[in-house]
């Protein structure tokens, strides 16, 4: 028994001696993965595409069309990949640490105000203002005098905090789209959502009553990656910055 046992000892001594060390480089190398900039889908995407090209940050070409079905893209930074979801759903990639950085509308930082996202830099694209907007052929402004309001919104915490703040207790109908409906068919008294030129409005027989906010796309990153890879974030943050210089030196 005991000569077995220093046998099996010695062998195990010469596979120690023999086997492969992995440096803490290698380790390091092994674990490492690109880091993830998550980008929203439709016009703030076209908007973002000169300031992408003043950060020298190229993604793969059908990164930019609507028409392709890919979520995940390369970038010609081999340690930075993109992904495309939907402008609602930046903030929560990033403050979930799906992805380490990314690009979102003021109105969701405002509607979601994740505690795990900072905003380093307003980007100043994509241009817009949460209103309030009722019906042109309401005579009488449904907001005056009242202590409660049904409104119909994809916004219901911002929605809720600006009736708050005068007294009205908001009743939300929830909308993801067709906002513009509600009114005319009786499911609220008002809306809240965002609006650009303010033409589907009009075309809808809604006009605009109040400004709750005006929004431009921030760079958002997660507190935690800039904390514990406070290089590679702070370096992605400077590209951006160095590009709004640029666009204002032009």
């Amino acid at each position: 028994m005991r000569c077995g046992s220093k046998n099996a000892a010695d062998q195990q001594g010469q596979n120690a001696m023999t086997a492969p060390q992995i440096t803490g480089a290698e380790t390091s190398a092994a674990n490492h993965s690109p880091l993830i900039l998550a980008l929203p889908k439709g016009r703030i995407l076209k908007a973002l595409s000169p300031v992408l090209q003043r950060t020298g940050i190229a993604p793969d070409r059908d990164c930019l069309e609507e028409s392709s079905r890919r979520l995940r893209f390369g970038t010609s930074d081999p340690n930075l990949d993109v992904v495309r979801v939907r402008s609602f759903d930046v903030a929560t990639f990033v403050a979930y640490g799906g992805a380490q950085i990314g690009v979102c509308g003021a109105d969701v930082l405002m509607e979601f105000d994740y505690p795990d996202i900072y905003a380093p830099l307003d980007l100043g694209i994509g241009g817009c203002r949460i209103s309030v907007a009722r019906p042109k052929s309401m005579t009488e402004d449904p907001t005056k005098g009242q202590s409660r309001l049904r409104v119909a919104t994809k916004y219901p915490t911002i929605a809720r905090r600006h009736f708050a703040s005068r007294a009205i207790n908001a009743e939300i109908v929830h909308l993801n789209g067709a906002m513009e409906l509600a009114p005319t068919l009786d499911l609220a008294s008002v809306i809240v959502d965002l609006v650009d030129t303010g033409s589907t409005l009009r075309a809808n027989g809604l006009m605009e009553t109040e400004t709750i906010a005006h929004v431009t796309s921030r760079l958002i990153v997660n507190r935690v990656a800039l904390k514990t890879q406070p290089e590679e974030i702070g370096a992605l943050i400077e590209r951006f910055r160095a590009a709004l210089a640029q666009e204002i030196a032009a």
